[in-house]
């Protein structure tokens, strides 16, 4: 290609992804990011910077680079979600340029129109609208510098000539930087992990064949490859919360899952309606026959493709491999959180989505290549009509996102029986001051799944709302029985103790809530109200500064530990009376 035609391709992908995606630069926040962005203490100040690289739990994955990013446009524009969107937006443009740049180093056809359909996939908007998942579109950033990187370095590519000649590379220097980044997209998203894969992948299907020479530069990627995902899948079970009995599934369940979920994503790339924030969660069942040709067929056709590699190439077996192996670790293998409620999500496969995505541009390229010169015009024709179909629903979809109650409206819309869309709806009714619509929809959530801690929790905390505290009580006392670990329940079950007068119980609700959860500033500031009104002083002051300490910015705190100084006889010091208490029974 001319130096003019890749300028004037370019700026074609860059116009229609910032015409598309218009929509989402009016959108405001959603689910999770308020933990990602709006209530993230670490974003307030450098010390936070420190937490959210050194210490694991201080953020809610352990994704530093990406929060880094946050804490960085917090001290730009504050909470102005316009800016999280626009960089959201820009980093997925240049995403889809990389992605070009990458398919034409490996010679594939229809590179340009591969780069332009994961640009204008709808299936990509939960990915690009959604700012909590900049950690897709950050990742990706770095794996796909990564992989140009390491194809330098090997010399698998063709050389892309600048101003005429082509560059001369040193692989060592390319194979660190290769390194590095790679290390940078696994501080992003760890569902990175598979780069190592891939490049083992690209080196079969360019030369036909793996030597232990092709293996070895790879054992670095692997082992911290390895090490991070590890990390992740502990943190998302003992940190996100991904356990317990939604979460129990066997060897054979996990295998069902996997087929069918394989499946549906790729249902999704070629027929994207309609796209569901929730998907519906269909049932398990071991005993049943016909839920088998879900993972018998995925593999069966994965197999067939790399026999049949002699007769219809390489490419189609090493497109179809890709998509398998960097889904694999969304595909039920390894709990994560979203598996409570739906076990496939759009943004999982961002990543993966190439594969299919550039087997069908390059199947298509090759196509119009074998037609008479008289019907050239006909891809022209068909490329404008398949991007501006695409474009169009990437435009509706984004305005989805628009706020909370849009999306879950949507979702129960296209999922009625979502448990979750029942709830969060509920949540955001309750959040906008209106107790007795959210009502109705935890009351509907409970009829899908009676016995979920996480529903009682959401009622208790409506009946608290509406001032009907017995009710309350009720609910949330069912929740911490279902779940003896719900330090949110606990904390909430305190501050009707508080408000009821009932000082001793408020300050056992609030120790076991500081148990489960150490480190919540709001908890630590109710309790030293209460312990003051107790007129424990010290215990009082203790609090206050323990609260400014997790979150410097807490004003109320910070005005009752000043009105407190007079009467301090002692330095502030945590109570081993009260504090070294590890449980209460109720």
């Amino acid at each position: 290609m001319s130096k003019r035609q890749i300028i004037a391709g370019a700026a074609c992908i860059l116009l229609v992804v910032a015409a598309c995606y218009f929509p989402a630069l009016q959108n405001g926040y959603i689910w999770d990011d308020d933990y990602y962005v709006t209530q993230n203490a670490t974003l307030r100040s450098v010390q936070g910077l420190y937490r959210m690289w050194f210490e694991l739990r201080s953020i809610p994955q352990y994704y530093p680079l990406v929060h880094t990013t946050y804490w960085l446009e917090y001290h730009l524009w504050g909470l102005n979600p316009f800016g999280y969107h626009l960089v959201n937006i820009l980093l997925h443009a240049v995403n889809a340029l990389l992605l070009w740049y990458l398919l034409r180093k490996l010679a594939v056809p229809g590179s340009w129109l591969a780069a332009a359909l994961f640009a204008l996939h709808p299936v990509h908007v939960e990915s690009v609208a959604w700012i909590t998942e900049r950690k897709n579109v950050l990742s990706a950033f770095f794996y796909f510098l990564s992989l140009i990187a390491y194809i330098r370095a090997s010399g698998l590519g063709q050389p892309i000539p600048v101003n005429g000649t082509a560059k001369e590379a040193n692989p060592f220097r390319f194979y660190l930087l290769s390194l590095i980044l790679f290390i940078g997209a696994l501080l992003s998203k760890t569902v990175t992990c598979s780069l190592p894969a891939v490049i083992l992948l690209v080196i079969w299907w360019k030369r036909g064949r793996l030597t232990v020479r092709d293996i070895t530069p790879l054992v670095p990627f692997f082992i911290v490859g390895a090490g991070l995902g590890l990390q992740t899948a502990w943190l998302e079970e003992h940190g996100v919360g991904a356990r317990g009995d939604a979460f129990n599934y066997g060897i054979a369940e996990r295998f069902l899952i996997a087929g069918r979920a394989f499946w549906l994503y790729l249902e999704k790339l070629f027929w994207p309606l309609p796209l569901a924030f929730f998907y519906p969660q269909w049932v398990v069942d071991v005993q049943a026959w016909r839920q088998y040709l879900f993972p018998i067929s995925a593999i069966a056709g994965l197999a067939g493709l790399v026999l049949l590699q002699k007769k219809i190439g390489r490419g189609i077996a090493a497109a179809m491999l890709f998509f398998a192996g960097t889904l694999f670790p969304a595909l039920g293998f390894f709990n994560v959180f979203p598996m409570g409620y739906s076990f496939v999500a759009d943004h999982f496969q961002y990543l993966a989505s190439i594969g299919p995505l550039a087997l069908f541009a390059a199947a298509l390229k090759t196509s119009f290549l074998k037609m008479p010169v008289r019907l050239k015009a006909a891809e022209a024709v068909v490329i404008c009509a398949v991007l501006c179909m695409l474009g169009a629903l990437v435009w509706q979809q984004s305005q989805i996102y628009k706020n909370e109650e849009t999306l879950w409206r949507d979702t129960l819309v296209k999922n009625p029986r979502s448990l979750f869309a029942h709830m969060n709806l509920g949540k955001t009714l309750c959040d906008q001051g209106r107790p007795d619509d959210a009502i109705q929809y935890f009351q509907a959530a409970l009829l899908i799944k009676s016995n979920f801690a996480m529903t009682h929790y959401n009622l208790g905390v409506a009946y608290i709302k509406k001032g009907a505290h017995e009710q309350a009580m009720l609910h949330l006392k069912e929740a911490v029985r279902l779940n003896p670990e719900y330090a949110e329940a606990y904390y909430n079950l305190g501050i009707i103790c508080a408000l009821g007068n009932k000082d001793d119980e408020a300050v056992e609700y609030f120790l076991t809530s500081i148990k489960f959860m150490p480190e919540s500033p709001s908890t630590y500031y109710n309790l030293g109200v209460v312990l003051e009104r107790q007129k424990k002083i010290q215990a009082a002051a203790y609090c206050y500064s323990k609260t400014l300490r997790l979150n410097p910015y807490y004003l109320d705190a910070r005005i009752q530990l000043h009105r407190l100084q007079p009467y301090l006889n002692a330095p502030i010091k945590e109570p081993e009376n009260i504090f070294q208490q590890q449980a209460v029974e109720h």
